[in-house]
């Protein structure tokens, strides 16, 4: 698909990368919206990335929005011949997979499901053919996943697995949304899975809770001062299967101010993952365990 390009408004430019998500179209927007940030053009006030797509806004006194489409053509051009290579971290975040409180959540929606009779994470492993819980979970922690955006609620992160299309885990939402959702759940919908940063409504499937906060408006958790957010767009999650006893003692080691998230950088090349995609994946991976 060709770059599409629609004014929004005096103010508004949205830019779609492709008609669906893929690496590929995560990667262009990226690439663009890091050059466009990088050149500091006059006028612009907000980039917004999204998962194959982003929206720029800008001041139309002082660039108008031709000139600030020309700009972004430019910048389009540019990355196309541009090393497809990442500068980003890798993220490791402890799960509790079938924890207590989101079954219990799912089992007061059971009606706005597709299938009433089992839980989210087995109709998930169902669907998906990973034979049973075990397996899903395996499937699930096994690769790490792509940080595409960060919206829909503040500091929540949507993620693609970074395996083959074939093996990509997929899961329809609820057949209507839950009033409900406990904090840092762990859910699903469609191909992108995400954290949710606060209780609320939602329809993703819910497959675990991670003891980790990732959103702190007050900035009194310690990786949390800089920025009240966690994620960004480009971060690499890697899932990391926890049961009850350490989930326990994580909490208590975040509330009193004692626990860190293991981080690492790392370089993501798209033509080596191209050409590879286990072999990077593993070496991504490794990263965490040399911190």
């Amino acid at each position: 698909m060709k770059t599409r390009y629609s004014f929004g408004g005096d103010e508004h430019i949205f830019v779609e990368c492709d008609e669906e998500m893929s690496l590929e179209a995560f990667f262009k927007g990226m690439s663009i919206t890091t050059a466009l940030k990088e050149a500091q053009i006059k006028g612009v006030t907000e980039i917004c990335p999204a998962n194959a797509s982003f929206q720029v806004r800008f001041n139309p006194d002082i660039i108008s929005p031709d000139a600030m489409l020309a700009e972004l053509q430019k910048l389009e051009a540019a990355a196309q011949s541009a090393p497809s290579t990442l500068q980003t971290r890798i993220i490791e975040v402890p799960v509790f997979y079938n924890d207590p409180w989101t079954h219990e959540t799912g089992q007061r929606f059971r009606e706005r499901h597709q299938d009433p009779t089992s839980t989210d994470i087995e109709y998930t492993a169902r669907i998906n053919n990973l034979g049973g819980v075990d397996g899903f979970v395996k499937a699930h922690s096994g690769a790490p996943w792509f940080v595409s955006m960060v919206g829909f609620v503040a500091g929540l992160p949507f993620l693609y697995q970074m395996v083959d299309r074939s093996r990509q885990i997929q899961s329809p939402k609820y057949l209507r949304p839950r009033t409900d959702t406990p904090r840092l759940t762990v859910g699903h919908g469609g191909c992108f899975g995400c954290i949710y940063s606060v209780r609320g409504a939602g329809g993703y499937q819910m497959f675990g809770i991670t003891p980790m906060p990732i959103y702190d408006p007050a900035q009194e958790t310690p990786y949390l001062r800089d920025f009240m957010c966690l994620f960004k767009p480009g971060d690499i999650v890697k899932w990391k299967p926890i049961d009850r006893a350490e989930y326990d003692h994580t909490v208590a080691e975040v509330d009193a101010g004692r626990w860190m998230p293991r981080i690492a950088p790392v370089t993501f090349s798209l033509a080596e993952f191209q050409a590879d995609i286990d072999g990077t994946n593993a070496r991504i991976m490794e990263a965490l365990n040399a911190h």
